[in-house]
């Protein structure tokens, strides 16, 4: 609480620099690589040589003096109350080294801000605010205690020496308020453009006796950045990851058992598509990775539904839940230029370089400093509507920078919208209402979904399967893993099933092998086979059809009852595995509410 109330009046005091995006609402690791792109794509395109320095605070919240910072809050006309809040947290610290043999007793702490607390970093933030002053021909991104320093000229060797200069303005800068640069961890790139003919610059910067030569890549802020801002290495090392942590997680569901198909596709979500992904919201993956990507993506889904490597992988996805990976992607960049294009521009330092034919919440705009000149920025890209699609123009000239092309992802949900509303009212407080702002955040949301349901369904999938794409779990879902993984077989029409048959004997007998009359498809094994059709009038009364709207879908107990059937007449289990006992317990299916067990029957 104390940490939004004290970052609301950071906003309105002036206590953060606009080009801080670290520990603050409405900023992310995002919004500072946009920034730094689109910086470096602006200066290119003055024909200026661009450089970066990566710069690492050291120590970071150890450093921070509470006189200094108390000082600071008083100064811009925080509230007192704050202040004093503030000053209460930082006084009278003690700690204690924990280690074998270590002393007992704590000793006193005077300086710095506790690690864990929310309202740590944001007190970080605010303390080394000054280090962002303007310096000359540079300019200066942070998250935290991450700083990039570009600088832009007419040539390579300029950009040494303005580099060379900017660190040690930084140094003077910092030494009052108790905070170095780690120098060890300094890495330096010089950017270049895709058309570039000349060989890549190996002209090193000189700090503190140091000599650190530029990258051919280096990662910062978890983006892995190229002189071209080629994306290959960054998702090569998210596939990379996401494959690592595939193979930990699949242990908790091997085939068959573990967890149920739901918690799966919770991890999935959760864990597996944000390290994939990472990323996607400034590049998009190139063709060269998006296949290994979707491949891993198609293991997702076959690990979560135990469905075969030989199922079609338009049913596939339906049966998992989860779009095919393209989709996902254009869906997240929707969303990303969403909520790019409907921050406020005092805040989000992204916003603030949109294009003035973005209708935002506010009219504000950044500007550009390029050697000392302040530069409009929409003029450097030719003043392109956001809306366009110059992708499709042969003009090469004629493109979008990083960040208006992001925000163009998001037209097809805002093309009736006059005014974008704010992603947040608490955001904006300090700002006066903008009559005309109809359309709320969350209803451009649900409007995102829709068109992602909407392009997931426009490739139809085989006639066989009827059942429409959904980003809900499926509710059998909540049983069993072996048992939803029979369902998940049956319906995506590959399973052991007499009707299916495989690759290597397409001219099996289909006969329903209990009782030699019809096919065994999944129709007839649930609901016509005449050997179970004592047990499925116990447990499946009513059910007729296993169409998308049959209820035998939708209502927990005849869930339960198709799970029973299949369990007792080993319906779609493996040649030679016999049938499992009836359970004597009702699962409980966190999928529905809460409700009272069947009343018990006579047993076949």
């Amino acid at each position: 609480m104390v940490a939004t109330r004290l970052s609301a009046q950071a906003t309105i005091c002036s206590l953060i620099h606009p080009l801080q995006c670290g520990s603050l609402p409405g900023r992310s690791t995002a919004d500072a690589a946009l920034v730094l792109q689109h910086n470096v794509e602006s200066f290119h395109r003055l024909r200026y040589k661009v450089s970066t320095l990566f710069l690492d605070v050291k120590g970071g919240f150890d450093n921070v003096e509470s006189p200094s910072l108390l000082s600071l809050l008083r100064r811009r006309g925080v509230s007192p109350y704050l202040v004093q809040w503030t000053g209460s947290l930082l006084r009278d610290r003690t700690c204690r080294l924990t280690f074998q043999g270590s002393p007992r007793s704590f000793a006193p702490v005077s300086v710095g801000v506790p690690q864990g607390s929310p309202i740590s970093p944001l007190l970080f933030v605010i303390y080394v605010s000054s280090l962002h002053l303007e310096i000359p021909s540079s300019l200066v991104i942070s998250y935290v205690d991450d700083f990039a320093v570009t600088v832009a000229s007419p040539s390579y060797r300029s950009n040494i020496r303005l580099l060379q200069r900017s660190f040690s303005a930084l140094k003077r800068m910092a030494s009052p308020i108790n905070i170095s640069f780690s120098v060890p961890k300094t890495e330096l790139i010089h950017w270049r453009t895709t058309r570039s003919n000349e060989p890549p610059c190996s002209l090193p910067v000189q700090l503190e006796n140091q000599l650190f030569y530029p990258q051919p890549r280096l990662k910062w802020l978890g983006f892995i950045f190229t002189p071209t801002f080629d994306p290959r290495s960054h998702f090569s090392r998210r596939y990379t990851l996401a494959n690592a942590a595939l193979g930990k997680i699949r242990r908790l569901s091997p085939p068959g058992m573990g967890l149920p198909p739901y918690l799966c596709l919770s991890l999935a979500r959760s864990l597996l598509a944000p390290i994939l992904l990472y990323g996607s919201s400034v590049w998009s993956p190139p063709p060269s990775i998006m296949g290994p990507m979707s491949v891993f993506w198609h293991r997702v889904c076959r690990w979560i539904t135990n469905c075969f490597s030989s199922t079609n992988l338009l049913c596939l996805h339906r049966e998992a839940c989860l779009p095919p990976l393209l989709i996902l992607i254009h869906h997240q960049r929707r969303l990303a230029g969403l909520r790019l294009i409907c921050s406020p521009p005092e805040i989000n330092p992204a916003t603030a370089r949109l294009s003035k034919s973005v209708p935002t919440f506010s009219p504000h705009r950044a500007t550009l400093i390029a050697r000392g000149k302040i530069t409009s920025q929409p003029y450097l890209f030719f003043n392109l509507d956001w809306r366009s699609t110059p992708d499709k123009l042969k003009n090469p000239r004629y493109r979008h920078n990083a960040i208006t092309a992001l925000a163009n992802a998001a037209t097809p949900l805002v093309h009736d919208v006059a005014t974008l509303p704010p992603i947040s009212l608490h955001l904006t407080d300090y700002l006066p209402p903008v009559p005309g702002v109809v359309s709320s955040y969350a209803r451009l949301k649900l409007r995102a979904k829709k068109l992602l349901l909407s392009d997931w369904s426009a490739t139809p999938a085989p006639p066989y399967y009827p059942y429409p794409p959904t980003t809900r779990p499926h509710p059998f879902m909540g049983l069993g893993k072996f048992v939803a993984g029979r369902i998940h077989q049956m319906r995506s029409g590959k399973s052991y099933l007499a009707a299916h048959p495989w690759w290597e004997d397409p001219d099996a007998d289909t006969s329903c092998p209990l009782c030699f009359e019809t096919p065994q498809t999944f129709r007839h094994a649930i609901l016509s086979c005449p050997s179970s059709a004592r047990l499925r009038s116990r447990l499946l009364q009513g059910v007729s059809d296993l169409a998308p709207e049959a209820p035998v879908w939708s209502d927990q107990q005849l869930l339960i009852g198709l799970a029973e059937v299949i369990r007792t007449t080993a319906t779609g289990f493996p040649p030679g595995m016999p049938p499992r006992a009836p359970s004597l317990h009702t699962p409980k299916n966190p999928l529905f509410p809460s409700t009272p067990p069947p009343a018990p029957g006579p047993r076949d």
